[in-house]
């Protein structure tokens, strides 16, 4: 980037990135791959054609995005694929955020991951300003886990996991609830990790894309599955919001906390503070809608970041009102066609 452009630009209220409704982003996910060392079932197919290496953001070149994006008040990064611990080289780009966060311009960087590779990079990732992560887990049972991933082991991600513990990494399991899946051991699940100090996020399956099979099978209503957990438990409705789309409930009698992501049931638009960047430096403004805008075409025109700033501007205010998750009740196909490994979850 160019030193001279860096020095030039100093965050004001007149850059801040402000919807056509009034909501301040400043929530932005970034994916850095689509590849994965997992197939889950609800994310991507099992036979996938990758992505030509020239076609992905460079890690110099997503260094820029992001800094870029921290510039218009951008508060919050989160790292997602695929699965970005795969992406080589991944360290620099974490590293490259830590003067963000240090000069406080960055509140928190973060990432999702699957957990396959947390025993390698847990330490790093501390070291580097990381402070809390989540992780997908959709089961604890080594069949059901291979069924649902396809390629991923189980004994491995709780390896990670305990390595993502004893690095001083909070914690948060997101799991998607599948009916006929894993709905009957999502009560164990959350016992679990309430028992390991992690707090739990439960997701509704979003009609994203084709893998295979018809989607409605799986789809399970989150206001179904609340229904059957308060049977057990005292569920206690929290006032308390992160950045992210959940709504929050604390189990009295495990001490926990349970977040519930229902695109479908419950509509969370009005408070979307939040953009996604593909692998390809395409920006989505809505991860229900196809509004997009390229944002690699102008990193790769200038070494100025200029254009940058105005692609970003002129985007945001094409963020749309409200997403368009639904199934199509006919032909049982999910609105928005891209697969969720595109966006980056």
């Amino acid at each position: 980037m160019n030193i001279e452009n860096k020095k030039q630009w100093t965050t004001t209220e007149d850059n801040q990135l402000i919807d056509s409704f009034g909501r301040h982003i400043t929530y932005v996910r970034i994916s850095v791959t689509d590849r994965c060392d997992f197939r889950c079932v609800y994310c991507m197919s099992e036979d996938m054609t990758f992505l030509p290496k020239k076609d992905v953001l460079s890690l110099e070149e997503l260094e820029r995005l992001c800094s870029a994006f921290i510039k218009h008040g951008v508060k919050k990064l989160r790292i997602t694929g695929g699965e970005p611990l795969v992406r080589r080289g991944i360290m620099t780009l974490f590293n490259s955020m830590t003067p963000h966060l240090q000069s406080g311009a960055l509140h928190e960087l973060t990432l999702t991951t699957n957990g396959s590779q947390l025993h390698r990079y847990a330490d790093d990732l501390v070291k580097a300003g990381v402070k809390r992560i989540n992780i997908s887990l959709d089961t604890l049972h080594e069949d059901t886990f291979r069924k649902i991933t396809r390629w991923g082991r189980l004994p491995q991600v709780l390896d990670g996991i305990k390595a993502a513990q004893d690095a001083g990494l909070k914690i948060k399991i997101n799991t998607v609830a599948q009916k006929g899946v894993n709905d009957h051991e999502v009560p164990d699940l959350i016992a679990w990790a309430h028992s390991q100090g992690m707090a739990l996020t439960l997701i509704e399956t979003m009609p994203l894309g084709s893998t295979t099979g018809d989607i409605t099978d799986v789809y399970l209503p989150l206001t179904e599955m609340r229904a059957q957990l308060e049977k057990r438990w005292t569920l206690v409705d929290s006032n308390d919001r992160t950045n992210g789309p959940a709504r929050y409930v604390d189990i009295k009698e495990t001490g926990g906390r349970l977040g519930f992501i229902t695109p479908l049931t419950h509509n969370f638009c009005d408070t979307c503070n939040r953009v996604r960047v593909t692998s390809t430096g395409t920006l989505y403004m809505c991860l229900g809608q196809e509004n997009c805008i390229d944002l690699r075409s102008p990193l790769r025109a200038s070494e100025k970041d200029d254009l940058i700033h105005d692609a970003i501007t002129r985007a945001i205010m094409d963020k749309p009102q409200k997403h368009d998750f639904k199934i199509d009740p006919e032909k049982r196909i999910p609105a928005v066609s891209r697969n969720m490994s595109v966006t980056g979850g």
